[in-house]
């Protein structure tokens, strides 16, 4: 008998630093599944599916946005997609600390790209407004991050 634990050590198998394409199956399962083949990089209208560790897909939304058209699921020869009618994903824009409103300098670009207008600004007295995020009508489609000038956006995990 083996010990999987010391197995998985060695393995591919790790949370990659980048989501993987909207109605994605769990991780274990694309990483088991997925031949690598290109063919969601190549569907990719904004052209954010890239090739990550192992030349397994991942999106990076330094490059722009998911606009959901649903041609990555369309494209995979495999089954590693959930119906494109579930929601995409648990992911959702988190603002840090390094946001240029929250240091006093005017910006509102991340608000400017938010279609679902999941970002909206607060008017402070004797300041500049302050961005709100309303997770619940963010998306998790990464408009906001690539514009961003203090690179204070980032994608989290949120179930």
């Amino acid at each position: 008998m083996f010990d999987r634990s010391r197995r998985n050590l060695l393995s591919r198998r790790r949370t990659p630093a980048l989501p993987r394409m909207p109605w994605v199956v769990d991780e274990d399962t694309f990483v088991d599944s997925c031949t690598r083949c290109n063919k969601c990089v190549n569907a990719c209208e904004t052209q954010i599916i890239v090739k990550g560790d192992g030349g397994f897909p991942i999106i990076d939304f330094n490059r722009g946005e998911c606009t959901f058209c649903t041609r990555c699921a369309e494209a995979c020869p495999e089954s590693l997609f959930r119906p494109t009618t579930e929601q995409p994903w648990g992911l959702k824009a988190q603002i840090t600390p390094s946001c240029f409103a929250h240091n006093k300098i005017e910006c509102r670009s991340c608000g400017d790209m938010c279609e679902v207008q999941a970002i909206r600004f607060k008017l402070q007295a004797g300041g500049v407004a302050l961005p709100e995020l309303d997770t619940d009508a963010c998306n998790g489609c990464g408009a906001c991050l690539s514009v961003c000038p203090a690179s204070a956006i980032s994608m989290t995990t949120k179930n």
